[in-house]
């Protein structure tokens, strides 16, 4: 049953990847024409340069002790990249070996690119503030990449990309929100740091959106079973095993996810909107031609977010702030 179930994966992404060449024009950018890391920190090759890298570090001072946990948190989950482009390799459908020219692995391959100076940025950034003790974070970060993680989506091409779609817009959230509170914390370099990386991760999150459209069109019981699926599991964000030194694979994690809670930066309401704009984005409540399995997923599908905002209406965020060995 495996067998066939991928087989009809791989057919209907064949079909999709015919015309993925102007999804990748419409939702990535030239390597030239973008912005790159360099261009938003002090240039080392100015003589003004250890001026700049003081004002940096004066308009850090005073960031709240939260705001430079998710900060890191953020720097640490944009850098477990080789971790994510390993797995999306791996979906039935993406052949590097059999196929290194398909719109599917030049997708991958120049989304990972533009993912890649996310955590570069930042991780610059985060040097230069000092304030962060960089050899922990940096610990922090091997960890992620070598614990790996399992996001519940199998090898199956229909789970990945509502899982795509989902994190690529909860990522836009957070840092989006970072902006805003770098803005009001009275740094507008940060701000514009955060931005710029928020801009990027809701392109990414339209094509991965498209992606499952498109598989709606050709597959749309299939599809809906998929989304069911990743739904009743949740949505695991890609840090979940965070952890530091000395300390169990993914205890880390909770002390993160309760400091962007408190600040407001990423939430469970904000977990549910994402669901509730998905739902609407793939006209789910109307999708035609489904199986019997198929219109109970969708039924239970419409009725998930009124049920997860009960839940989290009773959720309570720990007060105290937990002691990060990555900030000084």
């Amino acid at each position: 049953m495996q067998t066939e179930l991928s087989a009809l994966r791989l057919e209907v992404m064949q079909f999709i990847g015919k015309r993925l060449d102007s999804l990748i024009e419409e939702y990535l950018r030239p390597v030239e024409e973008y912005w790159q890391p360099a261009d938003m920190l002090p240039d080392f090759s100015q003589e003004n340069f250890v001026q700049e890298v003081k004002l940096l570090q004066e308009s850090c001072r005073d960031l709240p002790y939260d705001y430079m946990a998710v900060l890191i948190g953020d720097t640490i989950t944009e850098e477990a990249l080789p971790t994510y482009e390993s797995w999306l390799m791996d979906v039935v459908g993406v052949d590097q070996v059999g196929e290194p020219e398909s719109g599917w692995v030049k997708w991958v391959r120049s989304w990972t690119a533009e993912e890649n100076r996310h955590g570069d940025l930042l991780n610059k950034y985060l040097y230069l503030s000092g304030r962060v003790n960089m050899r922990e974070m940096e610990v922090s970060t091997q960890y992620l990449i070598s614990d790996g993680f399992d996001i519940g989506t199998g090898r199956d091409p229909y789970r990945n990309f509502v899982y795509t779609s989902f994190q690529e817009l909860a990522t836009n959230v957070s840092h989006r929100r970072t902006a805003t509170l770098a803005k009001k914390y009275g740094n507008p370099h940060l701000s514009k740091i955060c931005g710029v990386i928020a801009s990027d991760e809701m392109r990414h999150a339209k094509a991965y959106k498209t992606f499952v459209s498109r598989i709606f069109e050709v597959d749309p019981s299939e599809m809906m079973l998929a989304l069911e699926d990743m739904m009743k599991k949740k949505i695991v964000m890609p840090a979940h095993f965070l952890r530091e030194t000395g300390v169990k694979m993914g205890a880390t994690f909770s002390h993160f996810s309760d400091a962007a809670q408190r600040l407001g930066v990423y939430t469970t309401n904000d977990y549910i909107d994402i669901l509730d704009s998905l739902l609407l984005e793939w006209n789910i409540g109307d999708v035609r031609d489904l199986s019997e399995g198929a219109e109970r997923a969708r039924d239970y599908l419409m009725a998930l977010p009124a049920r997860l905002r009960r839940i989290a209406d009773r959720t309570k965020v720990p007060e105290l702030e937990y002691a990060f060995s990555w900030i000084r």
